[in-house]
């Protein structure tokens, strides 16, 4: 089948990034994805009406991003605008948008006869309840998947499915027509064990596997007091397991806050007493060791030439940890230069959930 086409564009306005994006794109393909800066949210509609008239493609989805992504190159606050166009049957996709969980659990996309087997998506960070909204939507797929990134953006949260919005979540659904295969990067390297929340409130972890959660903390990453650990802060997480994953899965979340006196730590997000927990180390040589570790795995899974791919990465990746355009860098090595576009997001969602601080790769093959 044949590649994707892509594009990407960069100017002092909408207009010459656009044409810049438009020229490399060409013409053709059935669906569009597409991304800019939200330097240019304001101008969203004008540059989709633009591709669409260029690349004569109606069907578009995509979002803002503070910073956007092509094959071996990242737009950071800069005026940009990313976009890719592939060739599907028509019946083999759907664009939706829900506003709510209950639209999410019982809304459109609806193939009675084929169910949608996964979907590309785009959130609305701003809403409280978009997790369950990831969640419910997740439910609805026959593989259980979603891909995608919530917006980063200074002004509106634009979301693009057919037309603007500002949903809770958008994006399109596909059949099992269409073949991918996707991958997430973590970034970090676990610390010692996993251990047992064994007491906890809220957001509060007071006992682990029945010790104080900071004598525990002190223990794997070798610190003897709160003060060198609070000398750690930005490096070392807390890994959330995943209830039901046979796979070791655990979500990032920050260590925001120690009480020496009381020998507990804060985290951001709720914990419960019997769920799991490790330490999380995140650095440069962290970050570029799991990211490698990724594209290995999904390389040796292919048994072709993708026809292109989407990349979504958290903004507290990028720069800090790889330098400039170091994760696409590193993809393209890998992978070739295969057309691929992404944003960097609020949150990645993979699977059935919302993530940080992670990498989300998938190439269409």
């Amino acid at each position: 089948m044949e590649k994707f086409r892509y594009g990407c564009g960069a100017g002092a306005d909408w207009q010459s990034a656009t044409a810049q994006c438009a020229a490399q794109l060409g013409r053709g393909g059935t669906l569009g994805f597409v991304y800019v800066t939200d330097r240019l949210a304001d101008h969203f509609d004008a540059i989709v009406d633009a591709l669409r008239q260029s690349a004569g493609v109606d069907d578009w989805v995509g979002t803002v991003g503070l910073g956007v992504c092509a094959t071996g190159v990242e737009y950071l606050d800069t005026p940009a605008v990313v976009a890719m166009t592939g060739d599907f049957e028509p019946d083999s996709y759907r664009l939706f948008a829900f506003d709510d969980e209950a639209a999410a659990a019982t809304g459109e996309p609806d193939w009675t006869a084929t169910p949608p087997a996964f979907a590309v998506v785009h959130g609305n960070p701003a809403h409280g309840d978009i997790e369950r909204v990831v969640a419910a939507c997740a439910a609805r797929m026959e593989s259980g998947y979603l891909i995608g990134g919530l917006t980063s953006s200074r002004r509106r949260n634009l979301q693009l499915a057919g037309t603007m919005r500002e949903s809770v979540l958008s994006g399109v659904a596909f059949s099992d027509a269409t073949v991918i295969a996707t991958r997430l990067t973590q970034g970090c390297t676990p610390i010692g064990r996993r251990h047992t929340i064994t007491q906890a409130q809220r957001n509060v972890v007071l006992k682990l596997d029945g010790r104080h959660a900071l004598d525990v903390l002190k223990e794997d990453v070798g610190s003897q007091s709160a003060e060198e650990l609070a000398r750690l802060g930005g490096t070392i997480f807390a890994g959330l397991g995943v209830a039901g994953s046979d796979t070791g899965d655990y979500i990032v979340r920050h260590l925001i806050g120690i009480d020496p006196t009381n020998q507990l730590i804060a985290v951001a997000d709720m914990v419960n007493a019997g769920g799991q927990l490790l330490f999380c180390r995140r650095d440069r040589e962290t970050a570029r060791e799991d990211m490698g570790r990724m594209l290995k795995s999904i390389r040796q899974g292919l048994y072709g030439t993708p026809r292109g791919g989407l990349y979504y990465s958290c903004l507290g990746r990028g720069q800090p940890l790889f330098g400039n355009d170091g994760e696409l860098t590193m993809i393209r090595e890998a992978l070739g230069d295969i057309p691929l576009i992404g944003f960097f997001c609020n949150g990645e969602i993979s699977h059935n959930r919302l993530y940080g601080y992670t990498g989300v790769l998938t190439l269409f093959l």
